[in-house]
C-alpha cells in the first residue's frame, strides 16, 4: 500500500472523527455521528495494519470479536441508570489501553537494541502516567457512582502533605526515567505512582461533583491516547486523542460553571480543596405538604403551562416513557409542557438528554437552564422528578451552604411545585433542600413511575 494512499486514508479517518464529534453535539444527529466515528476508527485500524505490514491477524481478529461481543451485550443489557458508571469504565479502559501502548512501545525499542530518543521517553512516561491516573481514577468514580463505595468526599488529616509527596515522587521518577529509560525499575515505579495518583485524585471528590470528574477523566484518557500516539509515531492516534482531550476539557469547563466550581478547584481537589457537603448548615424545616395524585391531577388539568424538571431519580425509576406520555397528554389538552435540563442533572454530562431521547422526547422541548429560568414565574406548575441538588434554593438563599452560588433551575419561583420523591432523604450531594418546605410546594411521595402512571390514568 503506497505512502500517499495511507496518508489519504489517515486524513479521511481524521475527518470522520471530526465530523462525528460535531454530530454528537445534538441528540438529533448523535447516532449518525457515532456511526461516522466508528467508520473512521475502522478505516484507521485497517490502514494501520497495512501501514505496519502486520501479516498475522489472529490476535487482532480475536480482540475485535470479543470487543464487539462485549460492546453489544453492554448496549443491550446495561440500564440507562447505569450509563454514568459505564462511561466511567470506558474512560478507565481507554486510559489503561494508552498505558499499555506506551509501555509496549518502550519495550519494543529496548528489545531492538536501539536508543530511545528523549521525546519518545517523555511521550511514553506521559502515556503511562496519565493513562494510569485515568484508569484507577475512573474505577474509583465507577465505585462511587454505583454506590459500591461511599459517595461522600474522603478527606483525612495531612492529605495535602501525602498528595504533595506523591507528586514529588512522580517528578523524581520522571527525571530518573528520562535519564535511564532502560532501567525497568523506574518504569515499574512510574506505573505504580500513576495508579496511586488516580486513586488519590478522586478519593476526596464527592458524589455531587461526579459529572465534572467524568468529563475531566474523559479528557485525561484522550491526552493519554495522544501521548501514546507520539510514542508509537501514529498520527491518527494523536489526532483522535487530541480531539477527545480537547472536547473533554471544554465539557469540564462547562460542568464547572454549572456547579459554580473553578476548574482549578476540581484539578487540585486532591490537595484538600473540597467542601464537604456534610459540613453544610441544617435547613430550617417547615411543614411538608403531601398531595395525592388525584389532587395533583386537578391542578395539572387546569394548568396552561407546565415545566418538568428531571433528575437522577427519573432514571432510577425508569420513568422516562411515563413522563413522555404525561407530557403528550398535557400538550393534547392545550397545555404547554416542556422540560428543563440542568447541565449536571443526573450523574454524567448529558444524562437527562440521553434518557429523554430514549423516550422520543423532541429535542426542541428540552430547554436549558438559561432559557427556562427567566420565565419560571410564568409556569403554572413545575414538576420536579427525582432532582434535588439542581433545584435546591439553598444555592441562592443560604450563604453558608456548600452549594451557595451554584446556578440552579429556580423551580421555587413557579406558581405551584410538585416534587415526586420516594422520601425526604437528601440528594446525592447530601444537602437538605428547603424547596420541600416552601408554601407553594406539594410533595408526591412514592415511586416516580407509579405516580406518573396514576396521573396519566386520571386524565383518561
Amino acid at each position: 500500500m503506497s505512502a500517499s494512499l495511507i496518508s489519504f486514508a489517515y486524513i479521511a479517518a481524521a475527518v470522520c472523527f471530526i465530523l462525528g464529534l460535531k454530530l454528537l453535539g445534538s441528540p438529533t444527529t448523535a447516532r449518525r455521528g457515532n456511526l461516522l466515528s466508528a467508520l473512521g476508527m475502522g478505516i484507521a485500524v485497517v490502514v494501520a495494519l497495512l501501514d505496519k505490514q502486520i501479516l498475522s491477524y489472529e490476535y487482532i481478529l480475536a480482540g475485535i470479536l470479543i470487543g464487539a461481543l462485549l460492546g453489544t451485550l453492554a448496549a443491550r443489557l446495561v440500564a440507562m441508570t447505569a450509563m454514568p458508571e459505564m462511561v466511567a469504565l470506558f474512560n478507565g479502559f481507554g486510559g489503561l489501553a494508552s498505558l499499555l501502548v506506551g509501555w509496549a512501545a518502550l519495550a519494543t525499542l529496548l528489545a531492538s537494541g536501539g536508543a530511545v530518543p528523549p521525546f519518545t521517553r517523555a511521550s511514553v512516561f506521559a502515556s503511562i502516567l496519565i493513562g494510569g491516573l485515568a484508569f484507577t481514577g475512573s474505577l474509583l468514580a465507577y465505585g462511587k457512582l454505583s454506590e459500591i463505595l461511599p459517595g461522600r468526599p474522603f478527606v483525612y488529616p495531612g492529605q495535602r502533605v501525602v498528595n504533595g509527596l506523591i507528586v514529588l515522587a512522580v517528578l523524581a521518577c520522571a527525571g530518573l526515567f528520562m535519564a535511564d529509560a532502560a532501567n525497568s525499575n523506574w518504569l515499574y515505579l512510574a506505573v505504580g505512582l500513576a495508579l496511586l495518583l488516580g486513586i488519590m485524585f478522586v478519593l476526596p471528590i464527592g458524589g455531587g461533583d461526579m459529572p465534572v470528574v467524568i468529563a475531566l477523566l474523559n479528557s485525561f484518557s484522550g491526552v493519554a491516547a495522544a501521548a501514546a500516539g507520539f510514542a508509537i509515531g501514529n498520527i491518527l492516534l494523536i489526532v483522535a486523542g487530541s480531539l477527545v482531550g480537547a472536547s473533554g476539557i471544554i465539557l469540564t469547563t462547562i460542568m464547572c460553571k454549572a456547579m459554580n466550581r473553578s476548574l482549578a478547584n476540581v484539578l487540585f481537589s486532591g490537595f484538600g480543596a473540597v467542601r464537604s457537603a456534610a459540613n453544610g448548615p441544617a435547613v430550617e424545616r417547615g411543614e411538608v405538604k403531601p398531595i395525592s395524585a388525584e389532587d395533583a391531577y386537578f391542578i395539572l388539568e387546569a394548568a396552561s403551562s407546565v415545566v418538568i424538571i428531571p433528575g437522577y431519580g427519573l432514571a432510577v425509576a425508569q420513568a422516562q416513557h411515563a413522563v413522555r406520555e404525561l407530557q403528550q397528554i398535557l400538550q393534547a389538552h392545550g397545555c404547554e409542557a416542556v422540560f428543563a435540563i440542568h447541565p449536571v442533572a443526573g450523574r454524567m454530562p448529558g444524562h437527562m438528554n440521553v434518557l429523554l431521547a430514549e423516550a422520543d422526547v423532541p429535542y426542541d422541548l428540552l430547554l436549558e437552564m438559561e432559557q427556562v429560568n427567566p420565565r419560571m414565574d410564568s409556569f403554572d406548575v413545575a414538576v420536579v422528578i427525582g432532582a434535588n441538588d439542581v433545584v435546591n434554593p439553598a444555592a441562592h438563599e443560604i450563604e453558608s451552604s456548600p452549594i451557595y452560588g451554584m446556578p440552579i433551575i429556580e423551580a421555587d419561583r413557579a406558581r405551584t411545585v410538585f416534587v415526586l420523591k420516594r422520601s425526604m432523604a437528601s440528594g446525592f450531594a447530601g444537602i437538605d433542600n428547603p424547596l420541600f418546605f416552601k408554601d407553594n410546594t406539594r410533595m408526591l411521595f412514592g415511586d416516580a413511575k407509579k405516580t406518573l402512571g396514576d396521573l396519566i390514568k386520571a386524565f383518561d
